[in-house]
């Protein structure tokens, strides 16, 4: 479901912004500070209901402006579904889908999944075990669609039994009470986690030997406990000391992607132009995986040319192009823009100077 055209106001030095997108391949060029990463971050607003670059929402509405709203037609083949969004600078939010209100994010994320490749995606090897669930997550929710009900059940479940360890002393048939409830919801959130990281590995293994031929890299799952007892065993082995620190301490919230190499974990052994390569294919392959299920994605490459070199630059835009979704890229200079898209490819140039975006003249 490709974007046709979007409408960007009042965000960071957008004040005005439309245009309408190539359903293939967008690439937008501009200097630092013009612009073009808030053309992403406005895109990534409207499917994940927040911003990629800062959890305030503060910082990116315009200066001395009460709000700022995002619009768009995303394309539906036979008819295309308006998507809006407006924060508003104390805080409000508010997301309408084809003229209704939006119950929840869980509803833009279902109309526009989005893909995001950026210099901040190192963070998907070098940060928390949450972020690389939170990967995990999205792509499971894509993958799976009884996964969201689940895990919503299982994060309300885990909530309750940690406001009762909170409290200090209590009865261990009260809190057997809600293990019950939590231990099924975990257990399905688990496997579900399980069959998608399963599905995923022989797509990253492919992409990665693409992009880096002789390049080892192996995904594991860690379930968030011992994979030698179930989750119920887990829970009671843990259920003393879970009293003591308040707050419980096995189960799927401690899940975790592994991500290595024959000599230890891909962070520590990799360069960063390596590390790069093994987070593009992480995204690249999960795409992949959610396009063999009958989805429709759009990718984000802020800043592509950033420590990669021509050679591996050309081989990821090969496997974006091989995908046939939308994508939107950002550079700082044409001629790092090196690659030559396929005759069939509709490629648009977009230039952006000082919040201004324009299709480039020979183009227009």
């Amino acid at each position: 479901m490709p974007l046709a055209r979007l409408d960007i106001s009042r965000l960071r030095n957008l004040t005005h912004v439309r245009f309408e997108p190539s359903p293939q391949v967008n690439i937008i060029v501009g200097e630092n500070g013009s612009g073009k990463t808030s053309v992403l971050e406005a895109i990534y607003l409207l499917s994940f209901g927040r911003s990629f670059r800062s959890h305030k929402h503060k910082t990116y509405i315009q200066y001395e402006q009460p709000e700022c709203v995002v619009f768009s037609q995303v394309d539906q083949g036979t008819q295309q579904l308006p998507i809006g969004i407006k924060r508003t600078r104390d805080g409000a939010v508010e997301v309408r889908i084809q003229g209704r209100a939006a119950q929840s994010a869980v509803e833009l994320a279902e109309c526009l999944p989005v893909q995001l490749i950026n210099p901040d995606a190192f963070r998907l090897l070098e940060g928390s075990p949450k972020i690389r669930r939170q990967f995990v997550d999205w792509g499971v929710f894509h993958y799976d669609e009884q996964f969201i009900s689940a895990w919503r059940g299982w994060q309300k479940a885990l909530k309750q039994r940690n406001s009762l360890l909170r409290r200090g002393k209590i009865l261990p048939n009260l809190l057997a009470a809600f293990d019950q409830e939590l231990i099924r919801l975990g257990e399905q959130v688990n496997q579900a986690r399980k069959a998608y990281v399963a599905a995923l590995t022989p797509h990253f293994e492919s992409v990665l030997q693409q992009l880096a031929p002789g390049l080892e890299v192996q995904l594991g799952f860690f379930q968030g406990w011992d994979a030698q007892r179930t989750l119920s065993e887990a829970i009671e082995h843990s259920y003393q000391r879970d009293i003591d620190v308040g707050y419980t301490n096995t189960g799927p919230q401690r899940a975790d992607l592994r991500v290595k190499t024959p000599t230890g974990d891909a962070l520590d052994t990799l360069s960063r132009g390596q590390q790069k390569l093994v987070v593009s294919a992480l995204k690249i392959a999960q795409g992949q995986l959610l396009i063999e299920r009958g989805r429709q994605l759009v990718f984000l490459v802020d800043d592509l040319p950033a420590e990669l070199d021509a050679n591996h630059r050309r081989k990821l835009c090969q496997l974006l192009e091989s995908l046939d979704s939308q994508i939107f890229i950002t550079s700082v200079g044409p001629d790092s823009m090196d690659f030559t898209w396929s005759d069939q490819i509709d490629v648009r140039h977009f230039s952006m100077k000082q919040g201004e975006l324009s299709l480039n003249a020979q183009e227009s």
